[in-house]
């Protein structure tokens, strides 16, 4: 049952990057993965089931290369604006674009509420919290902080995909997300 999940959610991958999930036909993409669309029911529900889990498996991958990009710095700070940043750049590829930032909200509603996005959520948060902890940054409630980090960041990845000049949006959005976010740094003399 495992392994036909896998073959359904790698076709539908595919299937889902190359004509977006309203072209996509399920019987192309169960034969593709060589299996039935009762295959597909009984795994997935539906069509829309398995483009959440196309979307899930791609955010969770988005969510893991930011976290490697973020864990390389030094500073916690530095790191959590690099991972935001690496998030909002990957906005430029076209899978991304097409199946999680297109296509997962006009199929799957808010983003917000994705199970993916609430990890992410998570990993912000005590990161905040350490960070309000020390003094780092101003004395501000960590769930707000982070919900307001992440859905910046969420929100510039989806200004970029719908543009029409996405390489021209992107360093406006990350420059902006950086002035937004340094508003939460503690000033120098409270540390």
């Amino acid at each position: 049952m495992a392994e036909n999940r896998e073959k359904l959610i790698a076709a539908a991958r595919k299937a889902f990057a190359r004509k977006g999930f309203a072209a996509a036909s399920m019987d192309e993409l169960t034969a593709e993965a060589g299996l039935t669309r009762g295959a597909l029911y009984h795994n997935f529900g539906d069509k829309r089931g398995l483009l959440a889990a196309v979307v899930n498996r791609i955010d969770g991958e988005m969510a893991a290369r930011a976290r490697a990009i973020g864990a390389r710095r030094d500073d916690p700070w530095e790191g959590l604006l690099a991972e935001a940043e690496a998030y909002i750049e990957m906005a430029l590829e076209p899978e991304v674009q097409r199946i999680v930032l297109l296509d997962g909200p006009a199929f799957l509603g808010d983003p917000s509420q994705w199970p993916s996005q609430n990890q992410c959520l998570v990993a912000t948060q005590e990161l905040v919290e350490r960070l309000v902890a020390s003094g780092f940054l101003k004395p501000v409630d960590p769930e707000a902080a982070a919900r307001l980090l992440s859905g910046t960041a969420l929100n510039a990845a989806l200004w970029i995909a719908a543009s029409e000049k996405p390489a021209e949006i992107l360093p406006k959005a990350v420059e902006a997300f950086r002035v937004l976010a340094t508003g939460l740094l503690a000033p120098a003399g409270a540390k």
